[in-house]
């Protein structure tokens, strides 16, 4: 089996592609990043280790993928991120999103290619409980232009149901360790913050508010099981490790660092209220999901050479 990931050298991307090797009849691997917002080094040694083919391309533009045969499995990573950080970048975020989603797909059209989709949980927004697949479509409130992109996104796939196999993943705010890490994302920024000693920015009314959290380990083994077990069934799953509230991160971080100052602050996004994201669906196909999230805070806090005091 072939495979093509897109933005490979991400925070996702790079960390999928050095574990490649991993999933069980992938003979070769396609992997295509702009390198706009990353850089190539995340790839140096993966890339020997794992017999990959890298292609610096730009898949917002159109027939960008056309010179790429037999693929039989997409993983779609390409896009620009920051929830947050997409207020201020919002035309070009939905120009550049959209576009690549619209050429990923029609690539899957034309070459019978299946595809793994990646959402956010970020779509339920301003929810007040526990939350699945099932809730509806009045009920879907994103609060930033990155989420309401990722809901037009599995909307188009939608359209297209008849014509592709995919599968869409509403992934938890990641965690962990990879090459091409950021820090945008609340786990590795309160990381960075303890790491640099600075205070960790908390937004007003959220420290008791409930997030789901996914693990990049817990991830990986997402991909692996959709792609080893052949299920790509055009449904929605949602995959997280945890649900925790700010202050039981902060709680984590603190067996590493006992001085942590928090600051409350304002952000556009800050009316949400909290929810738990419910993984009932996934877990019944045979996925077994481990809580790595403690486990990345502490090779977080070790990676940006961090010691107790």
């Amino acid at each position: 089996m072939n495979l093509l990931i897109t933005g490979c050298c991400g925070h996702i991307g790079s960390f999928l592609v050095k574990n490649i090797r991993k999933i069980k009849n992938i003979k070769k691997t396609i992997i295509i990043d702009n390198l706009k917002s990353t850089q190539i080094n995340s790839l140096f040694r993966s890339k020997r280790e794992n017999n990959l083919k890298f292609y610096h391309l730009d898949i917002s533009q159109k027939n960008s993928l056309n010179r790429f045969k037999k693929i039989d499995y997409i993983i779609h990573l390409a896009s620009m991120t920051n929830a947050e950080g997409s207020f201020e970048k919002k035309n070009e975020m939905y120009k550049n999103n959209i576009n690549c989603m619209k050429n990923v797909i029609n690539y899957c059209k034309a070459n019978k290619c299946k595809l793994i989709h990646i959402s956010s949980t970020s779509v339920y927004g301003k929810q007040s409980s526990l939350v699945d697949e099932n809730c509806e479509k009045e009920f879907l409130r994103p609060q930033s232009p990155y989420a309401d992109i990722k809901l037009i996104e599995e909307e188009m796939l939608k359209k297209v149901s008849g014509k592709i196999k995919y599968i869409t993943y509403r992934f938890g705010t990641i965690s962990g360790v990879s090459s091409g890490m950021r820090f945008h994302t609340a786990v590795n920024k309160f990381c960075l913050n303890a790491a640099l000693n600075n205070d960790i920015e908390v937004y007003k009314t959220a420290l008791n508010q409930y997030r789901p959290y996914l693990s990049l380990k817990d991830a990986f083994k997402g991909f692996d099981f959709f792609v080893s077990k052949k299920i790509f069934n055009n449904n929605t799953y949602n995959l997280l490790s945890k649900n925790y509230t700010v202050k039981q991160i902060i709680f984590i971080i603190k067996k590493y660092k006992n001085n942590l100052k928090i600051q409350f602050v304002k952000t556009k996004i800050m009316n949400q209220l909290s929810y738990k994201t419910e993984t009932k669906k996934i877990l019944k196909l045979g996925l077994k999901i481990k809580n790595f999230i403690p486990q990345d805070i502490k090779e977080t806090l070790n990676y940006l050479n961090f010691k107790k005091r």
